[in-house]
């Protein structure tokens, strides 16, 4: 069976790399699903879930990983992405989560209405609400 090489980036760290069956990207215009001979192209991503599935031989299964924007490179040697923001769905602890966002409110609140820097909080808030989104959802399956 053919397949593809993914290497998955985050700011600070490799988060992936290794041969899978396919992946499904989240775009800003929607879900882009990658095969091995997809055509060279460049994505902008969005807000969701990227699921690598894993070749048969490697125990099938699919990764899941949150991201909240970036961007992907897909040519004929494999599938490139380098997100802002990206956590496996394995490894969010809801707690920790739950305090950061909480912190972030706290922190942004005590800032004046027109500072620029709440952004930087309401940016915090809304990865945190991803995360949790996600956690709640995979409790519900």
């Amino acid at each position: 069976m053919a397949e593809l090489t993914c290497q998955f980036v985050r700011p600070d760290r490799l988060l992936f790399e290794g041969p899978v069956a396919s992946l499904v990207l989240v775009t800003i215009s929607g879900e882009l699903g990658v095969w091995p001979g997809h055509a060279a192209e460049i994505c902008a991503l969005g807000d969701g879930v990227v699921r690598l599935r894993q070749r048969e031989k490697d125990g099938g299964g699919t990764i899941k990983v949150v991201i909240s924007g970036g961007y992907a490179e897909i040519n004929d040697k494999g599938v490139i992405i380098l997100a802002d923001h990206a956590r496996r769905t394995d490894d969010i602890e809801a707690d920790v989560v739950r305090d950061t966002r909480e912190a972030a409110f706290d922190a942004r609140d005590q800032l004046p209405e027109n500072d620029h820097r709440r952004a930087y909080y309401d940016s915090k808030i809304k990865w945190c609400n991803l995360l949790l989104k996600q956690v709640s959802s995979d409790s519900e399956a």
